[in-house]
């Protein structure tokens, strides 16, 4: 029996390995795109060919006729299809789902949250976004998630994780759907400039690759104001000098048009949402180099699918008045030339469906080239990965994404991606 069993461990050990995703390994490979966008430049390019490393990391792009590829190579064939850098997306909620809003979301427990994440992570891999943000989850679920995904344990995109999200007593970022029996507070509650900073402290220890806070009310929490200050300017300071001292960026949850002003002051790196943004504060935003990031895409999903997802009856109320004024600002942000990058607070609305909000961003004034950029050379700056992702240059991550058709012409094919590879390992090939 004894020899029976290690006749038999090879066999085992071979079935295991063939069950796992193979999400480790990595080889010397090219892909060959009949088109290639170059984001950095705005101009389509000819018959290409991506050569990357066994890192998973591209050693030269160019055209297809005079590439030099690694030995016994032969190049993913793409050349009907139109190549892009993988897209990034940096607002997320990817342990959060779409129908578990309001009271709904009571029951559901932390390790259902992180089970929710591995799924999420994988569809919004799989639709094409390669990187994400994700600003705000319990317990650090989102951190979990993130070290899974970088030992391959699990099929997702790059994370940047805050953990849990910072705000005060009784705030967009508390849980206020239970009565007082219950004595609950989130667990990123700090109310203070020194709590603040302990609870920067406090998530960083824990797993944080950078800070989001709530500087205003928001429209799915109960009982606050969109456009009502929540945390003082001093305290964004503290937490904002706490932050960039302990070497993290700091993303400010604000709707309202002074929280907006006063997170820019206070030296926040992006505003999200930044619903009621004004003239001073586009102007403000501008001169500090501080990003918007809109979510234009949600106002669709909230009014039509928000009673259906368990979204509170004052939830729906206060984003039909606030969501068209969002995309009002949204283009005289962008007309006046401010740093937007692509958020969608994915989880609001389903995963996967990110590349909705492209279309919507054309709608309200860009070029399809300006949402393309906004969602990778621009999402990547503010993500501090410029030399990573956001494009398909020499010595950045293999993450390839294809579609069929011109993107320059029709935002909407980024709906319909076809081909993912993510670091030199293909994940989703319909072509």
């Amino acid at each position: 029996m004894k020899r029976l069993c290690l006749h038999l461990l090879p066999i085992l050990f071979a079935a295991l390995v063939a069950s796992l995703p193979d999400l480790a390994f990595a080889a010397p490979g090219a892909v060959r795109c009949g088109k290639l966008l170059d984001v950095r430049a705005g101009r389509m390019l000819d018959d290409q060919t991506v050569v990357f490393d066994d890192a998973g990391v591209i050693t030269s792009v160019g055209p297809a006729s005079s590439a030099t590829l690694p030995a016994g190579v032969s190049p993913v064939d793409l050349s009907g299809s139109t190549c892009l850098p993988g897209l990034i997306d940096v607002h997320t909620h990817i342990t959060g789902n779409a129908n578990e809003h309001g009271y709904r979301g009571l029951g559901i427990s932390v390790p259902r949250e992180a089970i929710n994440g591995v799924k999420n992570a994988r569809i919004t891999l799989r639709a094409g976004f390669t990187t994400i943000r994700n600003v705000g989850a319990r317990d650090f679920t989102d951190v979990a998630l993130r070290d899974a995904i970088n030992a391959g344990d699990v099929e997702g995109p790059r994370m940047l994780v805050s953990g849990p999200a910072l705000g005060i007593t009784g705030g967009h970022c508390d849980e206020n759907l239970l009565p007082y029996d219950f004595h609950y507070k989130a667990e990123g509650v700090a109310d203070g400039p020194w709590a603040a900073r302990a609870k920067v402290r406090e998530v960083i220890k824990y797993g944080a690759d950078l800070i989001k806070i709530c500087a205003s009310g928001g429209v799915l929490s109960k009982g606050d104001l969109p456009d009502a200050p929540q945390y003082t300017l001093e305290e964004m300071q503290d937490i904002a000098a706490e932050a960039h001292r302990l070497g993290r960026k700091v993303a400010a949850h604000a709707h309202g048009t002074e929280s907006i002003k006063e997170a820019i002051r206070a030296g926040i790196d992006s505003i999200e949402h930044s619903s009621l943004i004004d003239d001073e504060g586009i102007r403000l935003a501008k001169e500090h180099g501080t990003y918007l990031v809109f979510d234009i895409y949600n106002d669709d999903y909230i009014l039509a699918m928000g009673e259906k997802s368990g979204m509170l009856p004052e939830s729906i109320e206060k984003e039909r008045k606030i969501g068209r004024l969002q995309r009002e600002n949204f283009r005289k942000a962008f007309l006046a030339g401010a740093k937007m990058a692509f958020g969608t607070d994915a989880g609001v609305y389903p995963h996967g469906d990110n590349a909705k909000q492209f279309a919507k961003m054309v709608e309200f004034g860009m070029k399809p080239i300006d949402a393309i950029q906004a969602a990778t050379i621009t999402a990547a700056d503010l993500m501090g990965w410029s030399d990573k992702v956001g494009a398909l240059e020499k010595g950045h991550y293999a993450d390839v994404i294809a579609v069929q058709g011109d993107p320059l012409t029709d935002a909407r094919v980024l709906e319909n991606v076809k081909f993912v590879m993510k670091g030199g390992r293909v994940v989703k090939n319909e072509m």
